[in-house]
């Protein structure tokens, strides 16, 4: 008579269903949660980047730091601009420092006093008042964007979706003067 041989433990042949079911199982459940995360909507749900900041009047001259926007408003006279706060290099808020006295600094065949630069404080890049760099790791300019005058309420609108040059400035005499007109031919 023959004697049945015991195999103990798991075939070869088992050992592949299995690996195959198992393969077969992990796509399948990937290709449904894929499927399924495609009917929910992918929104970001980010921060306006047009906004009214304030009236102009209430910026002090020199400079305001809007730590929400990461933006710097300067107000020089009757014109305002503003300047990014986002190094050019990795994204730190940079600094404003006060020089110790004016320098005349020399950016392409413009030449400017300067009573300040940005520091970045993470890397040590450095920035002139124009926002140009000329230090340290920084490879691009500080951006600037375009600020206008609300018609509704009078009020300063910064949009972060427009960069200006550096040469531009709201004129709040030219802007109040529009805005009026704009009224007086509404009425």
């Amino acid at each position: 008579m023959e004697e049945k041989k015991e195999k103990k433990g798991v075939t070869r042949r088992t050992f592949f269903k299995w690996l195959g079911g198992g393969s077969f199982l992990v796509a399948f459940i990937g290709t449904a949660y894929f499927y399924l995360r495609s009917l929910l909507p992918n929104v970001l749900y980010e921060p306006l980047k047009r906004l009214k900041i304030g009236h102009p009047d209430n910026f002090p001259e020199g400079h305001k730091f809007l730590p929400d926007l990461r933006v710097f408003i300067f107000k020089e006279g009757d014109e305002m601009y503003s300047i990014s706060s986002v190094c050019t290099h990795l994204g730190c808020n940079v600094k404003v420092i006060a020089l110790p006295e004016p320098r005349k600094v020399k950016v392409g065949k413009e030449e400017f006093e300067e009573t300040f630069e940005f520091v970045c404080p993470c890397h040590g890049s450095h920035f002139h008042a124009d926002g140009t760099p000329y230090a340290g790791p920084a490879p691009t300019p500080l951006e600037r964007y375009a600020l206008e005058i609300s018609p509704e309420d009078g009020q300063l609108i910064i949009d972060k979706n427009k960069t200006v040059a550096k040469t531009f400035r709201l004129k709040l005499k030219q802007a109040a003067l529009r805005l009026f007109r704009r009224k007086k031919m509404e009425a």
